[in-house]
């Protein structure tokens, strides 16, 4: 499995030229598209949380390097008393459970993709307090960018371990195609239909890597 794979034919000619072209037509169809619900979660983000909308956070992308990525704020910022922030069944708001059921909260990502800082589809980007945690088979996920969706999300999403989740990573890694990503696109739809996998077997997200 560490062995590089050239992937299937054509592969190599979509991941270098046509996946980022794909990237900013779909991106910005479906911003405009989307653009009245986008408004209506803005609105209501803004009376429920005090104004408070967005949510901004550093992630590593392409080969690591980091950017900001953008979601809508679904968790208060309450922190216990030794000032760390509470765990993420604590925080989040029953309106932030209804936007995250239906993976609402990512749709700021399009703008990401449109700004060349991930794609449609690929590993999630993760957190970067991970980056000194990755083995050299873990740190290859980082060698395409990073995706709204991805392998891992329609095998079950959180409700998956790490170790089964960095192979998914690295198995799209060796596969990239046009095919794979349509496919991964339509399994994605419909696990959202389904609400399958949102939360993790221990709470809202997956819990934190620790290692290996």
């Amino acid at each position: 499995m560490n062995r590089k794979s050239s992937g299937p034919a054509g592969g190599s000619w979509y991941r270098a030229h046509l996946k980022r072209l794909l990237d900013i037509v779909l991106s910005a169809g479906l911003l405009a598209a989307l653009s009245p619900l986008l408004m209506l979660i803005v609105i209501i983000l803004a009376a429920a949380n005090r104004g408070k909308v967005f949510f901004l956070q550093q992630r590593p992308g392409y080969l690591g390097q980091p950017f900001i990525i953008w979601k809508f704020k679904t968790m208060r910022d309450s922190r216990g008393t030794d000032g760390q922030l509470l765990p993420d069944d604590l925080r989040i708001t029953r309106l932030g459970r209804l936007i995250r059921a239906f993976s609402l909260d990512e749709l700021l990502q399009l703008v990401n993709v449109i700004r060349g800082e991930m794609s449609l589809v690929g590993p999630r980007p993760l957190l970067m307090e991970y980056l000194p945690l990755y083995n050299e088979f873990q740190h290859r996920r980082h060698e395409v960018r990073p995706g709204i969706t991805g392998l891992a999300q329609v095998r079950g999403r959180n409700n998956t371990t790490w170790r089964r989740r960095f192979r998914y990573d690295v198995f799209y890694v060796e596969h990239v195609s046009l095919l794979f990503d349509l496919r991964i696109l339509a399994e994605t739809a419909a696990a959202l239909m389904h609400r399958s996998g949102v939360e993790g077997r221990a709470g809202v997200t997956m819990e934190k890597f620790q290692g290996n």
